[in-house]
């Protein structure tokens, strides 16, 4: 009887259909049959549908993932929201080296500061975890939603939740010989000082696989169009099981310094530079 139970409170509808996944993508409908049979292998997505039927939703579902991967966080440098004034608006920004857990570990943490009024500022990819999506903005630039992009981040901002964006818009990669963030993307500072948020910089300490750095360089170096990289990360989360990450919270930088490090453009890197020194 309980197990019957168990059984009416699962959501098949949370479990991620990869191969209409595929089919989105560009250059998805060319990966053929077998190689997809090994992808699904590859990337644990029998384990992971497993997690997400039992349809945990928002924070919830963060929580989930943390006790499911068994993620253990050690943060430092809290004491630094302190100085953030009551009732201030902040934008969070951070490195991304991992991809997919780093966002749930920081909305973890972020939801003990602020209570449940955060967004995540994602990748469309993102919303294929149903769970996650109630937290999340989508951020699409190809296809029929780049038009809007620029009105959904405006209004994501006007809006009196505490954002998190990881300004790389992709997760940590091998460059220029060692592993890092690409150039980071200037609308977080313009839209930070539009509405007057606090940006408080932190730095996810973490990585990859060696695996997904050799295989994602190679399909780099040869030009392939498919994102790889992409459709390793859920692998890449099932390999990080009963792992320890750390993050360094930077001290707050207040709409009047943001504005004092001159082009939004200078600005961006430098607040990087910053994390990466923290």
């Amino acid at each position: 009887m309980a197990e019957n139970t168990l059984d009416k409170n699962l959501r098949p509808d949370f479990r991620i259909d990869l191969d209409a996944v595929i089919d989105s993508r560009k250059g998805g409908e060319k990966i053929p049959r077998f190689v997809r049979s090994v992808l699904k292998r590859f990337i644990h997505i029998d384990e992971i549908n497993d997690f997400l039927a039992e349809g945990k939703e928002g924070l919830e579902f963060c929580q989930g993932a943390m006790r499911f991967l068994d993620i253990r966080a050690e943060i430092s440098g809290k004491e630094n929201f302190d100085l953030i004034p009551a009732g201030s608006k902040c934008t969070i920004v951070s490195n991304h080296p991992l991809g997919g857990i780093d966002g749930i570990v920081t909305i973890a943490m972020l939801n003990e500061r602020f209570g449940t009024g955060i967004r995540l500022l994602a990748n469309s990819f993102l919303m294929e975890l149903k769970g996650l999506a109630p937290l999340c903005i989508p951020i699409n630039k190809m296809g029929g939603q780049a038009r809007s992009l620029p009105s959904a981040i405006r209004t994501a901002y006007d809006s009196d939740n505490q954002m998190l964006i990881f300004p790389a818009g992709a997760c940590s990669r091998f460059i220029r010989g060692r592993i890092q963030d690409y150039e980071w993307g200037k609308s977080f500072v313009k839209e930070s000082l539009r509405t007057d948020r606090y940006v408080v910089p932190i730095h996810f300490i973490a990585r990859n696989s060696i695996r997904f750095y050799v295989i994602d360089s190679i399909f780099r170096a040869l030009r392939i169009k498919f994102n790889i990289g992409m459709f390793m990360l859920p692998s890449e989360m099932i390999r990080g099981k009963h792992k320890k990450v750390r993050m360094v919270i930077g001290k707050p930088i207040s709409p009047e310094q943001l504005r004092a490090m001159g082009k939004a453009s200078d600005a961006a890197q430098q607040i990087r530079q910053l994390i990466y020194n923290l």
